[in-house]
This record gives C-alpha cells, structure tokens and sequence, in this order.
C-alpha cells in the first residue's frame, strides 16, 4: 500500500481509480453503456415500458389483466398479455390479498 499526503493508504483499486481520473477516464457504471433498449413494449397501452424478460417483464393471463386494468386498454398475445415490471409490481399490490392458500 501507499501512503498519501494525509496519512492514510491506499490500496490497488483506489490507486487505479486516482490514476484515471489524472487521464480524463471516467469510472461511472452508469456512463459506461447507452441506455437499454428492449424488444416487446409493455402491453398495457397507456404504459410506455418495456416487457423483456431481462429488463423484468413478465406475462400474464388476459383475465387476470381484465380484473386489474380493465377491458380494451391492453393488447395480448396468444391469451396471455406481455407487461413491464413496473405494471406486474401493480399487479402484484392489486392481487396481494386475493391469493387463498
């Protein structure tokens, strides 16, 4: 380890990290890649999200989504309706105290 002015050490990646900052790189994650596109939009029309799996999109039965948003305001796909996380998480709160165990 190093020591630096203050007195404290620094350890490998912190040494790294000083380094490309003095070069101008930048060490954000979130600057590192463009912002993810998906490939299945959310099948709730008035939602704009996306219902890939890997960004958390889920599916779910068209008579559940009937209960939950309403008729007409969603499309589907072979009886099952392609929503985003944000709208399966609000489908989720809506049904918590429907389950019967």
């Amino acid at each position: 380890m190093v020591k630096t002015k203050v007195g404290m050490y620094m350890g490998f990646k912190s040494k790294a990290r000083k380094h490309q900052e003095e070069r101008g790189e930048g060490t954000d994650k979130k600057s590192r890649g463009s912002k993810k596109e998906g490939e299945l939009s959310c099948g709730i029309k008035s939602c704009e999200g996306w219902a890939d799996k890997s960004m958390g999109g889920r599916s779910i039965s068209r008579i559940d989504a009937q209960d939950i948003f309403g008729n007409g305001t969603f499309s589907e796909v072979k009886s099952r309706v392609k929503i985003c996380k944000s709208c399966y998480r609000l489908y989720k709160k809506e049904t918590k105290d429907d389950k019967e165990y």
